[in-house]
């Protein structure tokens, strides 16, 4: 039986966006393990093995974990790897150079991005033209990493490939799961009055997602829209910050940390407009949940966003680090509704072509040129 080894630096990017293409290749009678750092329980999978690996190039720790994954490679002998995340990805690919093993890698954005600081095009950028000589395949999930991919070497065709993201299940989000659930019990504690405007907002609490920026917003949109409120779901390093500024403006009673959901569903039903603000991006799940459950977006006009919402289309794109811009668009949704169905249906209908079925199709048709 032919082995397979899915790597990221975590276990929760593993278990976020990778277990269906796990699943696919179980089901296509390969053995699949897992190298990562165990962040969080992956249950059901056969072989998991903890690699101390670090987001930070910085970190001493991606020496232990560069000797842990190359006595790994060495012990197991794989037919195929797959990588993502790109500390992890680079010191996979720099253990596995000598070995006969072809090392697909899934970009989930580059750090060295239009706009970057200069440190991450010297370090991150470095790392990438060095790994490019020993990656038999990149995948790209957005237009400006396959622009720069381009640059680092690669053809289109031959080692070089376009896939839209990890896809989404447009049934789990589609509009008959998450309809009405208004008039149906959902525990986010507290009561929703009838007729107030929701907008959700859907991702970690990290500096890179940048929820600062909605919250400066916020005062603006409630000054126009008093009865709106606005749900964060989930968690991460920066929340009690984030609930120090909320407090501070005075926003308390129309903003509410909901924590970490496995209800995405449902919270989609609430809303009115769903908003991701992020400084970058690869390809955010969080608007593609939006639009498979036929809801407007406000995003940030950064890479990833720009690939999935279409200005004045199926949503609005702002300019990053202008509130003034994000609540003016938040509150044209909020209050033409009319203009925010219409929106809603055109993300539903040009969400198609990231359907989970069809990516997974996609990358079997990959996994197949190395396998």
């Amino acid at each position: 039986m032919k082995r397979i080894l899915f790597v990221a630096t975590v276990a929760s990017h593993i278990k976020a966006f990778h277990l269906p293409f796990i699943n696919l290749l179980e089901e296509k009678g390969y053995e699949v393990e897992v190298a990562c750092y165990p962040d969080t329980p992956l249950n059901g999978l056969h072989y998991v093995w903890a690699v101390p690996f670090s987001r930070s190039p910085y970190s001493k720790g991606n020496m232990a974990a560069f000797k842990t994954i190359k006595k790994l490679l060495q012990e197991r002998c794989y037919d195929l790897i797959h990588v993502h995340t790109p500390v992890a990805a680079f010191l996979v690919r720099l253990a596995a150079r000598n070995m006969n093993v072809p090392v697909l890698y899934t970009v989930h954005g580059f750090h060295f991005y239009k706009g970057a600081p200069l440190k991450n095009h010297l370090i991150y950028g470095t790392m990438e033209r060095l790994a490019a000589r020993w990656t038999a395949g990149l995948i790209a999930i957005n237009r400006e990493d396959l622009e720069a991919a381009r640059r680092l070497g690669f053809i289109e065709g031959r080692n070089l490939f376009f896939v839209r993201g990890v896809g989404v299940d447009l049934d789990y989000y589609g509009p008959d799961n998450t309809d009405n659930t208004r008039d149906n019990k959902i525990d986010i504690g507290f009561e929703i009055c009838p007729g107030s405007p929701i907008v959700l907002c859907v991702g970690e609490f990290t500096p890179n997602k940048n929820q600062a920026l909605l919250i400066d917003a916020w005062k603006y949109v409630i000054a126009e829209v008093p009865r709106a409120k606005l749900l964060f779901a989930g968690q991460g390093e920066c929340e009690g910050q984030l609930k120090e500024r909320v407090s501070g403006n005075g926003l308390s009673g129309s903003v509410h940390f909901l924590g970490y959901r496995t209800d995405i569903p449902k919270l989609l039903s609430l809303a009115n407009v769903v908003t991701q603000v992020s400084k970058r991006e690869g390809l955010p799940r969080s608007i593609m949940e939006a639009m498979a459950a036929g809801k407007p977006t406000v995003a940030t006009s950064v890479r990833g966003n720009c690939d999935l919402v279409r200005d004045g289309v199926n949503g609005f794109l702002v300019p990053l680090g202008d509130p003034k811009s994000l609540a003016k668009a938040l509150i044209r949704l909020l209050v033409d509704k009319d203009l925010a169905q219409r929106m809603g249906m055109a993300g539903r209908e040009m969400i198609q072509e990231y359907s989970l079925d069809r990516i997974l199709q996609e990358m079997w048709d990959i996994y197949q040129r190395y396998l």
